[in-house]
């Protein structure tokens, strides 16, 4: 869901010139700036170097709700895959900005209760330390925009079920909602521009949105 909002979101601003879009399955845009990547293997990129080269920026968007999940599980899919890439994208382009999609409530010092904030925190302090221009982003509670839609049938439920109440949502809790629109222009502000801390919570991704 939060992909999707920042592939609408980069293809319509003029400072992004193109985008490489990698996943399992295409996009369903057509757009002169769009290229794809398919894989049937997310962790290994070894022939597909010379897609990565001359890249600016990654929006990491790629995540699962740990519903259901052994930690072992949920390891794999958010701290192995998202270092793997993100090794891939580094030794090709060095200075490369890295921008991960982490949530709310994230555990950066691994030690609590929550397996899902330990595994987001670990993830987080692991890409830290391997590139200069990382940026964790922590959105809260995320509202879809332009037609954008979850994978997740229930989240979607959620979703519906909630938007008439948004404004409200907004104006009692502003610090811990957002929404997909937000979320893109914050990071296609941060890799144009870079930011000052390099953790964002809600009001750091909706103050950077609306300065676009």
């Amino acid at each position: 869901m939060v992909g999707a909002g920042v592939l609408m979101e980069c293809l319509d601003d003029p400072r992004v010139e193109s985008v490489l879009a990698v996943g399992r399955r295409l996009c369903a845009v057509a757009h002169p700036k769009l290229r794809e990547l398919i894989r049937s293997d997310l962790f290994d990129y070894g022939d597909a170097t010379n897609h990565f080269l001359n890249l600016d920026a990654c929006f990491f968007c790629i995540g699962v709700t740990a519903v259901g999940m052994s930690e072992a599980a949920y390891h794999r899919v958010t701290y192995d895959l998202t270092v793997a890439v993100a090794e891939s994208l580094l030794d090709l382009n060095p200075a490369l900005t890295f921008c991960y999609v982490s949530g709310e409530g994230t555990d950066s010092t691994e030690r609590g209760r929550l397996m899902w904030a330990r595994v987001k925190g670990k993830t987080e302090n692991q890409l830290l330390r391997m590139a200069l221009n990382a940026y964790m982003f922590r959105p809260g509670f995320i509202q879809p925009l332009r037609g954008v839609r979850s994978s997740t049938r229930l989240y979607q439920v959620i979703y519906t079920v909630l938007r008439p109440f948004y404004p409200l949502l907004k104006r009692l809790l502003p610090k811990h909602v957002t929404t997909t629109v937000n979320i893109g222009r914050a990071m296609i502000r941060v890799a144009a521009q870079g930011y000052t801390q390099f953790v964002l919570e809600n009001p750091h991704i909706n103050s950077l949105a609306v300065a676009v």
